[in-house]
């Protein structure tokens, strides 16, 4: 009788630590884009991960709905905006100090509920068989000239750009944002699906400028090293200089706490930072490891003042597109 209590205890152990050993993440990050990086994860931790890819906004409105039914123990979000979101609507919890305190204040949660771990600067993209740096201007504000009539490509129903106009109109108005938005629109900009969508098509010829994360041209040229596409950076402190993060959080009810902050933790050690900097080509975030060469530093990017935390108002600008006919 005694054995098999014993025995009984045993398996109840056991299968309370494997079940510990598998987390599930909600990824607004692109399986291409992470995918490697998370099997990374799991084969120097031997904790298993269970991955929902998708949208962020889509993902971050589903973790809101399950409340505190859902599965999720991790959001690896896109952008800081549906962190903030989700910190407001209360279902984060507090990461250790000791992660947090490894990325700058501006790069992670004022109250502490998420971090960075990447960063991504907006810039504009071009081919450089159709335009001269020299012509681009300094300001993202400067594209509603008329000169740049027919020329133009944006995703507007993607979550960077989404979150880029909410930094637009927190930093200059809402005014301001209505009206870049309604001259964009007013030279004819050609609508993509997304970053990359924008970047082929400066690699045709299709258009000659864009709006878009950085990275996505590094992603484009390992498969076409000629491509005549180039990014150009704002003038620092412009709105176009925004550089949001993508982050981590841990939901509030996570019944894997353990492993998710072991997963918060490693998110910000040397392996994954440096894939984020030679891999993806993002900005890594963590003090000591290398941005890729051909970056210019975070510093020289110089991203306008802005607690990323604020760009939650994702209602705000959707309805801004809308109002606009942008959406």
């Amino acid at each position: 009788m005694m054995r098999r209590l014993l025995l009984t205890l045993l398996l109840s152990v056991s299968s309370t630590a494997m079940a510990a050993e598998t987390l599930t993440v909600y990824s607004g990050r692109n399986e291409k884009l992470v995918g490697p990086l998370l099997k990374k994860f799991t084969e120097k931790t031997g904790i298993e991960v269970k991955v929902r890819y998708g949208e962020t906004p889509q993902l971050a409105a589903t973790l809101l709905e399950e409340g505190d039914k859902t599965p999720a123990d991790v959001f690896f979000a896109q952008d800081a905006g549906a962190l903030g979101a989700l910190s407001n609507a209360g279902r984060l919890q507090a990461l250790p100090k000791a992660t947090l305190d490894k990325v700058d204040a501006r790069f992670r949660s004022p109250t502490g509920q998420w971090v960075g771990v990447s960063g991504r600067a907006r810039v504009v993209a071009y081919n450089t068989k159709k335009v001269k740096a020299a012509d681009l201007p300094d300001s993202i504000l400067g594209y509603t000239d008329a000169k740049w009539k027919g020329r133009l490509g944006w995703a507007p129903t993607n979550a960077s750009f989404q979150s880029f106009v909410t930094a637009l109109r927190l930093l200059k108005g809402e005014d301001a944002a209505k009206q870049w938005l309604q001259g964009i629109q007013a030279n004819g900009a050609r609508v993509y699906k997304n970053n990359a969508a924008i970047v082929e098509a400066l690699g045709r010829g299709e258009i000659d400028a864009g709006f878009v994360n950085h990275y996505y041209l590094y992603a484009a040229k390992k498969n076409n090293a000629e491509l005549p596409v180039a990014n150009d950076f704002s003038a620092p402190g412009d709105p176009g200089a925004l550089v949001n993060v993508a982050g981590v959080a841990i939901l509030k009810d996570s019944k894997k706490q353990d492993a998710a902050r072991k997963f918060s933790a490693w998110m910000l050690e040397n392996d994954a930072q440096t894939y984020f900097s030679q891999e993806t080509h993002e900005y890594p975030l963590v003090a000591g490891v290398k941005t890729a060469q051909d970056l210019p530093t975070l510093s020289k990017v110089g991203s306008p003042d802005l607690d990323l935390s604020k760009l939650d108002d994702l209602r705000g600008t959707v309805k801004l597109l809308q109002d606009t006919g942008v959406l």
